[in-house]
């Protein structure tokens, strides 16, 4: 820029200088001396002759000063190389390319922070869907851009459509689902016992309907119905029974919950996560009860997860309750002088389990 400005001004200061000097003859002589001299000198040279930026600067700010069609005979360069050279000095004042960035301006952040969070917020949500909300909300952006954003955060701008995860659909319905799942035991003396666990999602109620040695068809079959019995009018707000494909299930076992209106849902083959509510209290009944105490019998199994259920419907805390037990609705008045209660305890199964209650 600043080279540019020199240059307009050295040649305003020439124009005025050639108007007030035009008629002197004795710098028209000095002109005729100079480019004799010139020529002399160029007739001297074997090799092409190398010019500073001074020079090309000099020579572009002078040519305004000379009729064009006289250039050749005045510069000892020809008018194209002029040219050129004039639009190399002038062209800084029309450059803007110092103040312009390549491409299309960025989005803002906060642009691009909404649309990630519609799309984590929506998993069903394409692109469009995400760009129709924006413009809902008074914010104009292309489709194009959309998608860009989510592809560059890692989330698929173009999602499945054809239904829930499963984790959707058991968050969704869990109201409505109980699971089953067997549960083996192995004896002091190493007789493999089974006992069927039934789990309720919506209230992480338990129900061990049975304990057998031979856990045929006909057995899982008895221990539906005794589980229907023990729902009584609580199956209504059931819909739906999740299972593995273990055999021992059979036909007649899904018709105990067809017949309430309950759809059967197996799980797929080697995937227990599917399952994975009723697999986990499985884990909870080992890890708090039977890796700590020998099972003599199948009687003495049944008893003891007999009472290893009611602990766990009637005491023991559900993080997924809000720390409230299954059968329990709302939490205790809360305790502002702890001093004035004194909390007792109840041993339970011989002291494996303690629960705990404020004396009346």
């Amino acid at each position: 820029m600043i080279v540019s400005l020199l240059y307009k001004v050295a040649r305003k200061l020439l124009s005025v200088l050639s108007v007030v000097l035009r008629s002197e003859t004795a710098k028209d002589a000095e002109l005729l001396v100079l480019r004799h001299e010139n020529a002399i000198l160029r007739r001297q040279l074997t090799g092409p002759i190398r010019y500073e930026p001074a020079d090309r600067f000099w020579f572009a700010a002078l040519s305004g000063l000379v009729d064009r069609h006289r250039w050749r005979e005045v510069f000892p360069v020809t008018p194209g190389t002029l040219l050129a050279w004039h639009r190399r000095f002038i062209a800084p004042k029309w450059d803007y390319t110092a103040h312009r960035r390549i491409g299309r301006p960025p989005t803002r952040a906060a642009i691009t922070t909404l649309v990630v969070r519609l799309a984590r917020e929506n998993s069903r949500w394409g692109h469009r869907r995400i760009q129709g909300e924006l413009a809902r909300l008074g914010h104009r952006i292309a489709p194009s851009t959309v998608w860009q954003i989510l592809h560059d955060a890692g989330i698929d701008p173009a999602p499945r459509r054809s239904g829930p995860t499963w984790r959707e659909f058991l968050t969704a319905q869990a109201e409505g689902i109980i699971a089953a799942d067997f549960l083996h035991i192995d004896t002091a003396l190493g007789k493999r016992l089974y006992a069927l666990a039934f789990l309720e999602h919506h209230t992480r109620r338990l129900h061990i309907t049975g304990v057998t040695a031979h856990p045929t068809q006909a057995w899982t079959a008895q221990q539906a119905r005794n589980l229907a019995a023990d729902l009584g009018h609580r199956t209504e707000s059931l819909r739906f029974l999740l299972r593995d494909r273990d055999g021992k299930y059979g036909h007649t076992f899904d018709t105990v919950f067809h017949a309430d209106h309950l759809r059967v849902i197996t799980s797929a083959p080697r995937a227990p996560r599917v399952n994975a509510h009723c697999e986990r209290v499985i884990g909870t009944i080992r890890r708090e009860l039977l890796d700590h105490i020998l099972i003599m019998n199948e009687g003495h199994a049944r008893q003891v997860l007999k009472t290893y259920e009611e602990h766990y419907n009637q005491h023991r805390p559900h993080q997924a309750r809000n720390q409230l037990p299954p059968d329990v609705l709302q939490h205790p008045t809360a305790v502002h002088d702890p001093d004035t209660y004194s909390v007792l305890r109840t041993r339970i199964l011989g002291g494996l389990i303690n629960e705990y209650r404020h004396a009346a």
